[in-house]
């Protein structure tokens, strides 16, 4: 379908497209069976399912109450918002709801599932995409069990044939779904369904070579994929593994390209997993949906450790029970880059289950305001020089295009070692030469217990050029120094205060772990209101940064830092403390910050 729309799969002639093949896949004839017992595979969360189950629901960062007693239907309920309506017709809920799994939740699933049998399975409604599409139908199969339970013969039928259409939806309509993510959704689910479905073996291969095409071109040989998103590249792996696990189930082996993704893609998410067990936090990516990193990584079969290098362009420091992971690479570009963010050697930190130095992370979820400031530099444990951005958005463009990362830095280089001492990384981008003539360096060392990591940040003028357009940024400045920021998003659980007549912040952990964080004289420290950024959350969190603020005033200029646990501070804790999960997600202040900056 490229060309014909300027705005991608998402374009007019692509949903035209998609709603007429809808209502041709619709009037087929029925699926007979299923060709053995399903066995589900995806995992829910028991408490959102009790959420659920209690008429509370929130998807997409919208929340709507019902209350238990209500009885309305969920496709009765007007949307607040299109990424609502896209959750709910993925179905993703009915992991949730069979983690509960008790008589209510089977009812709800099924007053639900056929509902939207009813209401949209003759191929109306917002759901039938091919991303959407494949992504409920492995949820149908996953559940059939759970969802059949009780049900009559009229009513099987149903769900058969809306099986059915579906599937053949699919194999009609997948190569229009986007490269990445939404098309994996699509092919597996067309996999699953031509395996698990009597009279769908026929759509089985082409879907598996369409698949195996797909894993060459967007897993590289480091197994990471263009857009650099953690969680994006988590999901990928999930998928091929139940598609692995599904032929395999089905006495087919699975094809080389496939398994050679997977043998890829493990070693890369290992080492973008911190010590508490999440994924860090870049290019739009969250931490992952509860126990989904190490699923994928248990289903995989491999036990591969982190390998030497980059792992898709991040850095790993890792001693004792510290992680640190950061971003040193260029942010994507072009089609791979509309969630992308301006992050380049930004870090985060873990201490044993808690995260301590963190990015604010993605805003899509709170609005275009949210998400504009999530992608900014300074939303980032990293610096900015005049609130600008490392990268800039596409300017002038329309559409999707005006999201896309444009201006990234031309060379970021990396030194990475490890001795006696600990480890060490010096990196280095090139993201303000356009702009302010400067190199930003910044160097990272940590100890061999995990208890110290110090810091460096530079920014130079090393060319000719570079140093012509420093003195066109100090003119406009009107000789008063080129002023940046290097700053330190911090955790909402860390309890952070100025110590020490200001010269020091103690950061106390829940484990009870203390961090202390110090700064050479030049710069000036402060604390500040910051916000952090999750999807499952009705609004931004509330929680502090450290900044450290200094001027260029001739053609360079170094601060140097050090964030150290106390020495009171055992070296192991038993942090048997649990975070409660089955509360609502609270909400926080909703004030977009400054860390907006500009040109992003």
């Amino acid at each position: 379908m490229a060309g014909l729309s300027s705005t991608g799969p998402t374009g007019t002639w692509t949903r035209i497209a998609n709603r007429l093949q809808a209502r041709l896949a619709a009037r087929t004839r029925a699926a007979s069976a299923f060709t053995s017992q399903p066995e589900p595979r995806t995992i829910g969360a028991f408490a959102r399912g009790r959420q659920l189950v209690a008429g509370t629901y929130l998807f997409s960062g919208h929340l709507v109450e019902e209350g238990a007693d209500s009885r309305r239907s969920i496709w009765d309920i007007p949307a607040p918002g299109p990424d609502f309506t896209a959750e709910l017709m993925g179905f993703s809920w009915l992991d949730d709801l069979a983690a509960v799994g008790d008589l209510r939740a089977r009812r709800l699933a099924q007053s639900w599932t056929w509902g939207w049998i009813e209401r949209y399975g003759r191929g109306t409604g917002a759901g039938w995409t091919p991303d959407l599409t494949g992504r409920r139908l492995i949820r149908w199969i996953n559940h059939a069990i759970f969802l059949l339970n009780g049900r009559k013969s009229a009513e099987s039928a149903a769900y058969f044939k809306a099986l059915a259409g579906q599937t053949r939806f699919l194999a009609r309509r997948w190569h229009s779904a986007a490269p990445g993510l939404p098309r994996f959704e699509a092919l597996v689910g067309l996999i699953y369904a031509g395996l698990a479905l009597r009279g769908m073996e026929h759509h089985v291969d082409p879907a598996l070579k369409a698949l195996t095409r797909e894993c060459e071109k967007q897993v590289d040989d480091r197994g990471g994929i263009p857009t650099r998103n953690p969680e994006e590249l988590t999901e990928v792996l999930t998928l091929l593994t139940w598609a692995a696990h599904a032929l395999e189930d089905a006495g087919r082996g699975t094809p080389a390209p496939i398994s050679n993704a997977i043998a890829r893609i493990t070693p890369t998410l290992r080492a973008l997993r911190h010590a508490d067990g999440g994924l860090a936090r870049f290019h739009g990516g969250g931490r992952g949906l509860e126990g989904r990193l190490d699923h994928a990584l248990n289903a995989s079969g491999l036990r591969d450790g982190p390998r030497d290098g980059l792992a898709m362009g991040y850095a790993r420091l890792s001693e004792g029970r510290t992680t640190v992971i950061v971003d040193a690479a260029a942010p994507p570009t072009g089609a791979a880059s509309t969630n992308a963010h301006a992050s380049t050697l930004a870090f985060e930190l873990t201490s044993g289950r808690r995260p301590l130095i963190v990015n604010c992370g993605s805003g899509a979820r709170f609005g275009a305001s949210w998400r504009r400031a999530g992608r900014a530099t300074a939303s980032h444990s990293t610096v900015a020089v005049e609130r600008y951005s490392s990268s800039r958005l596409a300017t002038g463009r329309p559409g999707e295009r005006a999201e896309m990362m444009e201006d990234v830095p031309a060379h970021v280089r990396l030194e990475q070692t490890h001795d006696s001492e600990g480890m060490h990384l010096l990196a280095g981008h090139d993201g303000y030469g356009p702009t302010h003539g400067l190199t930003h360096m910044r160097r990272l060392d940590l100890d061999r217990q995990g208890r110290l990591l110090s810091g460096a940040d530079t920014l130079s003028a090393f060319t000719d050029a570079d140093r012509r357009a420093f003195d066109a940024a100090m003119t406009r400045m009107q000789l008063q120094g080129v002023s940046f920021v290097a700053y330190f998003h911090l955790h909402p659980d860390v309890d952070a205060t100025l110590d020490m007549n200001g010269t020091a912040v103690s950061l106390a952990l829940k484990s009870g772990e203390l961090w202390v964080f110090r700064h050479d004289s030049g710069s000036e420290l402060a604390l500040e209101p910051s916000v952090y950024l999750e999807s499952g959350r009705l609004k931004p969190r509330a929680t502090k940064r450290i900044t450290l603020s200094a001027k260029v005033m001739d053609y360079g200029h170094q601060i140097g830092w050090t964030l150290a646990k106390a020495q009171d501070t055992p070296q192991a804790i038993r942090d048997t403390l649990r975070d409660g999960d089955d509360a609502l997600p609270d909400e926080a202040g909703d004030q977009v910050p400054a860390s907006a900056g500009k040109d992003n």
